[in-house]
């Protein structure tokens, strides 16, 4: 696997596998890697004939009082499993070069539409950090297609609506959630968890399925379901950030007549925010 740094030189790498008919499938991380990743670079060897990963802590997406300096840097490891996975290149700038004159005054960009709910509403500012360095990352890369967890639903929908909207010449590919024998999501933040948190945590998942099985046994009073399952949660020991039912498609409240439904929440265990979404598509009736 060849690590590179600079734009520049990952230009002229990209340029010469593409003059030989070779495609380009391209990961973005922010590093400290688990198997979720990891089968992220599986999925992209599927789609194209070279996969490259980046590995940037991207500043502009933290807010206040968020873990930026506190972020995991793993970054021999992270070498190590995708090197062992198959990535033909890491790209691994540091933060001057992707905001040459700082993140104070970039142009930035902005997908209103899909932000104002859940983890948007909950983290100002966040998916404008996400959209700008994802477009940065995808005119340094010029791949043919990105790969990303559905993990973080409403982050795809955003980068989906993001590439359309602005006329990226890239596919968008999402992979489903990569889940420990728990359940759980795998997530970087796991590491936070002690080992109590974390047979704790499992919890998220089994509450999911739950609410989607309410939804397909007929149960059509959404914010009951939300209500009692975060009272569950909240029972447990978590501490509600969000618990939504919504529309996949636009991410705003779902109806009692929709047919298709994302369940997302996120909450506090400790000092650990925990994300997670499950989707539900209805069976027409017969």
């Amino acid at each position: 696997m060849q690590t590179i740094h600079e734009t520049a030189e990952l230009r002229k790498v990209i340029q010469a596998f593409k003059q030989t008919g070779k495609t380009i499938a391209f990961v973005p991380t922010m590093g400290n890697l688990h198997e979720g990743h990891l089968s992220l670079i599986d999925a992209a060897k599927e789609q194209a004939d070279i996969v490259v990963a980046s590995i940037f802590v991207n500043p502009m997406q933290f807010g206040e009082n968020e873990d930026l300096d506190a972020y995991p840097r793993t970054f021999e490891a992270d070498s190590q499993g995708l090197a062992t996975r198959g990535c033909e290149i890491l790209f691994a700038p540091n933060a001057k070069e992707i905001y040459p004159n700082g993140t104070q005054v970039e142009t930035r960009v902005d997908v209103p539409a899909l932000v104002d709910h859940h983890c948007g509403a909950s983290r100002p500012g966040h998916f404008i950090g996400v959209a700008t360095v994802v477009t940065k990352l995808f005119n340094m890369v010029q791949a043919d297609v990105a790969i990303f967890g559905e993990k973080d639903f409403q982050q795809l929908a955003v980068i989906r609506k993001m590439a359309q909207d602005l006329c990226m010449p890239i596919r968008i590919i999402g992979v489903p959630i990569s889940r420990e024998p728990s359940g759980l999501a795998r997530s970087s933040r796991n590491g936070y968890l002690s080992v109590e948190e974390k047979t704790k945590a499992a919890k998220i998942y089994q509450t999911l399925l739950q609410c989607k099985q309410a939804l397909e046994n007929g149960n059509r009073d959404l914010k009951h379901l939300s209500s009692e399952a975060m009272a569950g949660l909240e029972k447990a020991g978590f501490i509600k950030d969000y618990f939504n039912i919504a529309n996949p498609n636009t991410l705003e409240d779902a109806t009692s007549d929709d047919k298709e439904y994302v369940i997302l929440l996120a909450a506090w265990l400790g000092t650990t925010r925990l994300i997670d979404n499950i989707y539900v598509k209805l069976a027409d009736k017969a």
